[in-house]
């Protein structure tokens, strides 16, 4: 039935919203999809074309009603193309704002090559898009702009070593993260490291 496989795509891009990493790109819904739109397209041409520039739709409600048909599920299959790929950017630019290991986040899991879930074009945009943050945030060397906008209940925190970060300079000497290793330290110095999965902050 034309529109299934659309609506298969907005049920994966309601997902991908709650989901911490990024899902496999469902290349083959969407070649299947864009198939079925060039498909619907061809059948309006190949009517219209039959009437020679003279149809009326009402000296020829089925024809007419066919056409409308038609005409909706194009519409409607175009946009859930664009539904789940703004879906998917919207989450590859909240990933690259937060500063998360795009290759650990976007691997597919479970699969031996640990091949990315991103398709080529998203890996194209993703870097494109990592080179304008960073050209973007080094005209405030000085200001972290990826840190929560909250303001922080205390300016230090108890964290815990979840994985080997090695040495980072803090404002009061550099730390060395080793796993398992607790530390004292202020909160603006592990933020980025906090969302990146790399240390636990203590309750």
């Amino acid at each position: 039935m034309y529109g299934d496989l659309g609506n298969k795509l907005v049920q994966d891009a309601k997902r991908i919203r709650n989901l911490e990493n990024l899902p496999a790109y469902k290349t083959e819904t969407v070649r299947t999809v864009t198939r079925e739109v060039r498909d619907l397209d061809r059948d309006v041409n190949a009517i219209l074309a039959a009437t020679n520039g003279s149809f009326e739709p009402s000296s020829n409600p089925a024809t007419a009603t066919t056409l409308l048909v038609n005409h909706l599920c194009i519409r409607r299959n175009k946009r859930c193309l664009l539904a789940y790929h703004r879906t998917r950017t919207d989450k590859m630019e909240e990933m690259v704002w937060r500063g998360t290991d795009m290759e650990q986040a976007t691997q597919n899991a479970g699969e031996a090559d640990e091949s990315s879930s991103m398709s080529p074009e998203e890996e194209e945009y993703v870097r494109q898009f990592g080179d304008l943050l960073a050209a973007y945030k080094g005209q405030w060397t000085d200001i972290d702009l990826t840190g929560s906008l909250e303001p922080p209940r205390d300016l230090f925190i108890d964290v815990r070593v979840l994985k080997d970060a090695g040495e980072i300079q803090t404002e009061y000497g550099t730390i060395n993260l080793t796993k398992n290793s607790q530390f004292y330290v202020r909160q603006g110095d592990v933020e980025r490291l906090i969302a990146q999965g790399y240390l636990q902050k203590l309750h």
